[in-house]
C-alpha cells in the first residue's frame, strides 16, 4: 500500500485509497479538466472537494501541495520511478496523465506539439479571457460603471471564439478526428459562457456553429458526464 503520509494535505483530506491518484478539486472549468481526463483514461482516483466557500484553497494543508492556492492538484502515488508525484496546474496535469497512459495526445511528435500548442492557447487565452468576461459581465456588473472592462473582455472572448470556430471547420475536435487533452482543456470554458455566465446573447454565441456543435459532441461523452460532477459538491 502506498504511503502518502509525507504530504501534509492528507492530514486535512485523508486518503481512503492511497493506492489511487488523489484529486483535490472543485467542479469549475479548470477543476473538471483533471476529473474528466481521469474518467476518460479510466485511471482509479479518489476525489477530495476543495470548497471555495470555506476557503479550503487557502489552508496550510492545501497550500503545502499548491503554493499558488488554485485547483486542481493531484498526487499520483505511482509517479515516475514508482515514487509519489505531487502536481498542480491543470495543463501540466493533463500532459502528465496523457503521457503516463499514452492516450489523449498524438503519438506523432509534430502533432503532439501541435496538441500542446492548442492546450497552451486555452491556458493562456481562453481560460483567463473567458474568466474575465464572466467576472465583469455577471459578477460585478452592478459595481462597475465604466463599460470599458466589460467591452474589452466581451470583444476578446468573441475573438477567441472566432479562432476556435475557424479551427473546428471540417473537424470534429481541435486536433481533427481524435479527442485530446486540448479538448478537455477547452470545452469546459466554452460551456460556461452561455451557462453559468449567462452571456450567450451578449456574445452572439449562436453565430459560432462549429463551436456549438463541438461543445455538444464533447458533452455527449459518458466520461465527460461523470467528470463534470467530480468531486461532488456538498
Amino acid at each position: 500500500m502506498s504511503d502518502l503520509s509525507q504530504f501534509q494535505i492528507t492530514k486535512r483530506w485523508p486518503a481512503q485509497h492511497p493506492d489511487r491518484i488523489q484529486l483535490y478539486s472543485l467542479p469549475t472549468p479548470n477543476g473538471v479538466k483533471a476529473s474528466i481526463a481521469l474518467e476518460e483514461l479510466e485511471l482509479p482516483y479518489e476525489a477530495h472537494l476543495v470548497s471555495f466557500g470555506s476557503d479550503d484553497q487557502l489552508t496550510p494543508e492545501f497550500m503545502s501541495l499548491n503554493p499558488n492556492n488554485k485547483i486542481p492538484a493531484i498526487i499520483d502515488p505511482n509517479g515516475p520511478g514508482g515514487a509519489p508525484l505531487p502536481l498542480w496546474e491543470s495543463g501540466a496535469i493533463l500532459i502528465y496523465l496523457a503521457e503516463k497512459t499514452g492516450k489523449l495526445i498524438p503519438s506523432d511528435p509534430a502533432e503532439k506539439y501541435h496538441c500542446i500548442q492548442w492546450l497552451m492557447f486555452q491556458m493562456g487565452g481562453v481560460g483567463p479571457m473567458f474568466g474575465q468576461f464572466g467576472h465583469f459581465f455577471k459578477f460585478v456588473a452592478d459595481k462597475v460603471t465604466d463599460p470599458y472592462p466589460t467591452e474589452r473582455y466581451t470583444n476578446e472572448t468573441k475573438r477567441l471564439l472566432g479562432v476556435l470556430e475557424q479551427r473546428l471547420e471540417g473537424r470534429d475536435y481541435i486536433m481533427g478526428d481524435a479527442y485530446t487533452i486540448a479538448d478537455i482543456a477547452t470545452f469546459p470554458w466554452v460551456r460556461v459562457l452561455d451557462g453559468f455566465y449567462e452571456g450567450g446573447a451578449a456574445l452572439g454565441i449562436d453565430e459560432y456553429k462549429n463551436v456549438n456543435a463541438y461543445l455538444e459532441r464533447c458533452l455527449a461523452r459518458p466520461a465527460v458526464e461523470r467528470g463534470l460532477v467530480q468531486p461532488p459538491r456538498d
